[in-house]
């Protein structure tokens, strides 16, 4: 373990180097840059609400800031993976001329895309604000599902810029997963709406447990620790979201090492 950490801090300043590049490419040729971390949330939340608001009787006056909530950890979880997922291809040529740990390549493309999303979330705190949501000090749990996230993040990054090296069809496949993601984390509509046998399915969703103890500090005015969301403990979907990302992260840790020497035969 003492071996990987001093690696780590070796590498620090070139991981920050790389963060800071995928940022500056992410929005390179863009007239707006960085302006549009903040605008694309808050006009698919606009269009969402329109849809799913109007046309299938939403109407409350939240249904915004419960779509943003989950759209952004959805995006998060979405684009850290897939830009993961290729990481270690797309730096090909690096790693054919220059020696750095390899794990830096989806690290910090997972990293980047974190940032991004953090900064997001200053568009959900306006729109919660100007729809009037009360904040309470329960507010500073939503700590725990972002913390989590990150975790659950750095894992599926692992395994997948993994497996994608070997098999580069999972591209395709993991874009098919990512949808029935999105249509199992409760996103756009209320878990009141589906049948309860639906609603047992959706607890085994790490993501859709984030989404709702991130819901519930934000919105509800709950504690994580205490609190019920639709009939289900947020404490209970919190540690099982806890346990299965990190679970993912030991999986994910262990795969990229024992293959990562195999990668430059296959890119």
């Amino acid at each position: 373990m003492k071996k990987y950490i001093e690696s780590f801090m070796r590498y620090r300043f070139l991981l920050k180097e790389l963060v800071i590049k995928g940022i500056k490419l992410k929005y390179r040729r863009s007239y707006l840059g960085l302006v549009w971390t903040l605008l694309e949330p808050l006009l698919t939340t606009m269009v969402l609400t329109f849809v799913f608001g109007n046309l299938l009787g939403r109407g409350d006056a939240l249904y915004p800031v419960y779509i943003l909530c989950g759209r952004l950890l959805y995006s998060c979880f979405s684009s850290t993976s897939k830009i993961a997922m290729r990481s270690i291809r797309s730096n090909q040529a690096m790693i054919k001329k220059v020696y750095v740990p390899k794990y830096l390549y989806p690290l910090s493309s997972i990293i980047y895309n974190y940032v991004l999303f953090l900064l997001s979330l200053i568009v959900l705190a306006l729109v919660s604000i100007v729809l009037g949501v009360h904040f309470t000090w329960h507010v500073i749990e939503a700590i725990i599902p972002l913390v989590i996230l990150f975790i659950l993040c750095v894992a599926a990054g692992l395994i997948l810029s993994t497996v994608c090296v070997f098999f580069r069809d999972l591209e395709y496949l993991w874009e098919v997963i990512l949808m029935l993601i999105m249509y199992c984390s409760a996103i756009f509509y209320h878990i009141d709406s589906i049948g309860e046998q639906t609603k047992q399915i959706l607890k085994f969703n790490p993501l859709y447990c984030l989404i709702s103890n991130f819901r519930c500090v934000l919105m509800e005015q709950g504690s994580i620790f205490t609190s019920t969301s639709y009939g289900i403990s947020n404490l209970n979907m919190m540690i099982y979201s806890l346990v299965f990302s990190c679970v993912a992260l030991v999986v994910g840790v262990v795969m990229f090492k024992k293959n990562q020497d195999k990668f430059i035969l296959h890119i």
